[in-house]
């Protein structure tokens, strides 16, 4: 980016340091966005320029470092007082580390990604990953998570019946009543909603502003959750089609699966399972008709126990174009997919590793079986490739696939080029909890699920509630230092690829809704009834998660419902029906004023993030480009409270008064876009905040 003609325009102004201050800090930045390195995609060979900023003749050098390489900066342009670095470097074939020394008289001071330091850590060092991109749609896009089964009923003929099969212990069960609470033990009740449910309700997405849609698992499987894969080929009829639908269901107190005809016809049939994929062909169409994208819940560190290659159900046992599995028989095809721990127990041998203990749950065995291991790479490239065309995978449990480090991080490698080369514009977003940074490096995964540099640090902050609500921290609600320092030091472990396309959530089918977590109460439903999870529920705190939802670095992504207002304590109250004619529709309407401000500034999905002010209660922080500013304050308290903010450091001019523009407000009462116009004077900007409050302020040169 040029900055010359800004250099100009500053020569013009009519003032001079004649002598140099003190070394502003908070003037000082850079990251890893498309405006201080590019070009973005870079590979070996090619050169990028990287830029660093200061305040105008405060710094008597800037040095980029990389290993042994220690080159000083030019002065490229000047802009509202701020001076620009910047040097070019030529991309080797590793990644390129790097930090920056700034002199200022006898003062000398570093900057990573942690921002200014004395005692320079050089795990925080920026980075480039040559090569290294992810796709372009995916960065700031709205996300939207479905778990199918429970959020819209489009086809009752595919409906599971009460009795068609049993799963651990005791019949399967056909909810009657859309509305009724999930039960304690909910894995085998279910609700009816499919694939059609989902065709059905694209109108209301888009409208919504969705622009890609992430499904819980969709493939065979006997659970409404669906992460016990029972066939990786098929999309299960009971989300798609049944065309064909004979067979018995079980007698009463029948727990004998080899009985239940209906389901072995049902989800063995070839033609029922070919007009299911069929299905998905239509709903990826459509959606891409739409520009928006889907993304497919992958299962591979293990698979269940009804799964075609084990059959401990015997399902497949006596349908002629099935080989056996690897409990049948000792000699099956499959025998290697698994790990047997007692090798003279065959017929039905029940003495196999499941994940975690679980023997519904069977861990896939890679490392001694080959034809495994291309399989799933296979099945990775099937559905990404024509005429299925799915835009990404979400990789369920992904740091546990395998039963080494190093065989993990060498088969998402595998997985890694199977997906781009079939796909090159799919993304591989894993679920992970923790430091991801080993799997980011460019060559496994894209991005993550964001605990850490997101959900968790939110929450703390404006619930003091742990994501299971298993925990209220009072000493975490409105701890501004202790957010500002989450987000700092778990975003440093991004590259700018992986961070600008994370996966923003504030609830999902595994933890507590948002909305419940505003009451304080700790517990799950078992022992505290469905009812609690609404009882005390502040929606203004949720309007302010969201509104950092919208505004921070990242992919926002809504658990289907969040914007209906659903509570729900963790799994399985938190995987309610959607309330179709029954949301709330104050709340339905901010979430669509809220995603469309999010799409309307590009600067929110590629911009620069600076926090600015982290208080007991109080936040502020800035995304911003060159040209473009934009403010975000929050006040978590539950009175009015006048905030001064450094909005210059977001880059405007604080020699001259600048207008911020106010484009939305949410506070206690409801929420606003009336447009207020704000005085920033020498670049403070001094506003008073509602009680529970968050506002959005903009500016553009």
């Amino acid at each position: 980016m040029d900055l010359k003609h800004y250099s100009e325009l500053e020569s013009r102004l009519n003032y001079i340091h004649k002598v140099r201050p003190l070394l502003n800090k908070s003037a000082l930045y850079s990251d890893e966005s498309e405006y201080y390195q590019f070009p973005c995609g870079a590979g070996a060979g090619d050169t990028v320029t990287i830029r660093f900023r200061t305040k105008r003749n405060n710094a008597d050098a800037v040095y980029l470092i990389s290993g042994a390489l220690r080159r000083r900066m030019q002065v490229a342009g000047t802009k509202n007082g701020f001076d620009y670095y910047e040097t070019k470097v030529v991309l080797g074939n590793e990644t390129l580390h790097y930090f920056f020394e700034i002199q200022a008289g006898k003062l000398t001071c570093y900057y990573n990604e942690l921002g200014v330091t004395r005692d320079l850590n050089e795990q925080y060092a920026f980075g480039i990953v040559p090569g290294f991109t992810t796709p372009d749609w995916a960065k700031g896009a709205v996300m939207y998570q479905i778990f199918v089964d429970r959020f819209c009923n489009g086809d009752k003929s595919n409906d599971v019946l009460t009795g068609e099969y049993a799963y651990i212990g005791e019949q399967v069960q056909r909810e009657a009543c859309w509305e009724a609470m999930p039960k304690a033990m909910d894995v085998r009740s279910f609700y009816g909603g499919d694939l059609q449910g989902v065709l059905d309700k694209l109108d209301y997405l888009q409208d919504l502003g969705v622009e890609v849609l992430y499904l819980n698992p969709i493939f065979v499987s006997p659970s409404n959750h669906k992460y016990d894969i029972q066939d990786y080929d098929y999309v299960d009829p009971h989300y798609g089609k049944i065309v064909e639908d004979e067979g018995r269901l079980l007698d009463e107190g029948e727990l004998d699966n080899t009985k239940a005809g209906r389901y072995i016809r049902r989800v063995t049939g070839l033609a029922n399972l070919e007009a299911s994929n069929q299905l998905l062909i239509e709903l990826v169409e459509k959606l891409h008709e739409r520009g928006m994208k889907l993304i497919l819940d992958g299962v591979f560190n293990h698979c269940g126990s009804f799964n075609k290659w084990l059959d401990r159900e015997r399902i497949y046992e006596n349908e002629y174009y099935y080989q056996k599995g690897a409990y049948i028989e000792a000699d099956s095809p499959y025998h290697t997919f698994f790990k047997f721990n007692n090798e003279h127990a065959w017929p039905y041998n029940e003495f196999y590793d499941g994940w975690w203990g679980h023997d519904t749950l069977p861990k896939l065995n890679y490392e001694a079986s080959p034809m495994l291991e291309n399989y799933i790479l296979y099945i990775a490239r099937k559905w990404v490739s024509p005429p299925y065309n799915v835009d990404g995978w979400r990789l369920d449990v992904a740091a546990d696939l395998g039963h080494s480090a190093d065989y993990n991080h060498r088969f998402w490698k595998k997985f890694r080029k199977a997906v781009k080369e079939a796909n090159p514009d799919a993304l591989i977003l894993a679920e992970h909890y923790g430091d991801a940074y080993s799997w980011l490096q460019g060559d496994e995964w894209d991005t993550v699920m964001n605990y850490d540099a997101f959900m968790e640090p939110v929450s703390w902050f404006l619930t003091g509630m742990e994501k299971h609500s298993d925990e209220y921290r009072p000493d975490l609600l409105g701890n501004g230092q202790s957010f500002a320092d989450a987000m700092r030091y778990n975003m440093a472990r991004f590259y700018g690829p992986s961070l600008y396309t994370a996966m923003n959530e504030l609830d999902n089918h595994d933890h507590s809704r948002f909305l419940t977590r505003t009451n304080h109460k700790v517990g799950r439903v078992d022992h505290l009834g469905s009812e609690a999870a609404a009882e005390g529920v502040d929606a203004a705190v949720l309007r302010q998660a969201v509104v950092i939802q919208m505004t921070w670095p990242g992919a926002p992504t809504l658990y289907y419902g969040d914007e209906a207002g659903v509570c729900g304590f963790t799994d399985p109250d938190n995987r309610r029906t959607y309330p179709w004619g029954y949301e709330d529709k104050e709340l339905l309407a901010f979430y669509k004023k809220i995603i469309a401000l999010h799409k309307r500034y590009d600067v929110l999905r590629k911009g620069s993030l600076k926090q600015m002010l982290y208080e007991q209660d109080v936040l502020a922080y800035g995304r911003f480009s060159m040209e473009e500013q934009i403010a975000v304050v929050i006040n978590s308290r539950g009175e009015e409270t006048e905030v001064e903010v450094p909005v210059w450091e977001l880059g405007m001019d604080n020699i001259r008064n600048k207008i911020m523009r106010q484009i939305f407000q949410t506070d206690s009462e409801g929420y606003s876009e009336e447009r207020v116009l704000h005085t920033v004077i020498a670049g403070i900007l001094r506003i008073r905040m509602k009680p529970r409050s968050a506002v959005i302020l903009h500016h553009k040169e």
